[in-house]
């Protein structure tokens, strides 16, 4: 592997996003990932109580007061560790007009934390009103984003999105977040301000069959932070059932494709590093963990995440 100091530009900082632990203490993740050498962490805010999966509650953002927010703060700096982002990711455009408020008025408070720790970035999913079509749901984006948009610039805080399709997350079949393709991408950031851009993940564009590299190449000025999730393609099973796959009772539909950690895939990664550097990009690269080889137990985790690390550090 190429030494990542002759690739242009500082060495990255390595980080996790903490579902991977499940809902280990914050004490316990900062400490284990600071010895690890890992130095950021993508902090998870779901509510205590919600149905999403891949879903915990690092940080919960309900019970901030000052003493919380200052001792997270002495745990990060004596740790030598940064929050790279905080993760809600859920439908803010759900068809239930209760659930949506109620999500919307989550991310608020998620942005509130942010501002509050000092942490620029808060990452989360559009979602989609799945009774209405793409383009119906482009008109919903503008009339619930421009608000959180607008508040979370009041608050110093940048919005972000990742780029899955969540197929078969309300309804069997379908696209569960209308921002995962660069058309869509161009149209939104069209009717949105510099301060709203894009948690990139190469994993969801490969199978997508979506150029990951040429992405970086033209939406470079939006993407804020950076998944590590690598992505094995079946080819048996893709020969067997074409990309539409077998369904079955699978929430994400996937069936000739399984994510991975970083390197155990068919992702190019060293091809990604050269692209990102060249694009500008100098912020955290962190591991998504989904990888279903290695999740399970904590400790299993915990494996899969050190793999990771190893991984990624030979070339970011």
């Amino acid at each position: 592997m190429p030494d990542p100091m002759f690739q242009g530009g500082q060495i990255m900082k390595i980080g996790f996003l903490t579902v991977a632990l499940g809902n280990t203490s914050i004490e316990e993740i900062v400490k284990w990932a600071s010895k690890e050498g890992f130095e950021a962490l993508e902090v998870a805010t779901w509510p205590l109580v919600n149905e999403r999966d891949f879903s915990s509650t690092t940080i919960d953002v309900d019970q901030l007061d000052k003493s919380k927010i200052d001792r997270i703060k002495a745990l990060f700096e004596k740790n030598s560790m940064i929050i790279s982002s905080l993760a809600y990711y859920d439908n803010n455009l759900d068809a239930n007009l209760e659930k949506r408020k109620k999500i919307n008025e989550h991310l608020r408070k998620v942005i509130d934390a942010a501002s509050l720790l000092g942490v620029e970035l808060v990452g989360t999913f559009i979602g989609r009103d799945i009774t209405k079509s793409v383009e119906q749901n482009l008109e919903e984006f503008e009339k619930v984003f421009k608000p959180l948009i607008t508040y979370a610039e009041s608050k110093n805080v940048k919005l972000m999105i990742e780029n899955c399709p969540m197929v078969g997350w309300q309804e069997h079949e379908k696209v569960g977040n209308i921002f995962y393709s660069p058309q869509l991408w161009r149209e939104i950031f069209r009717i949105t301000p510099a301060s709203f851009g894009l948690n990139y993940d190469p994993s969801h564009l490969f199978w997508l069959g979506i150029d990951y590299i040429k992405v970086i190449e033209e939406f470079s000025e939006r993407i804020f932070h950076v998944h590590a999730k690598d992505v094995e393609i079946n080819r048996q099973t893709l020969y067997e059932q074409g990309i539409f796959g077998y369904y079955g009772t699978n929430l994400h539909g996937k069936s000739w494709w399984i994510y991975r950690l970083p390197g155990l895939g068919e992702i190019n990664w060293e091809a990604l590093s050269k692209t990102l550097r060249k694009a500008g990009y100098d912020f955290v690269i962190s591991i998504e963990h989904e990888d279903p080889v290695w999740a399970g137990e904590t400790e299993r985790s915990k494996i899969g995440l050190r793999m990771g690390h190893e991984f990624l550090r030979k070339l970011f």
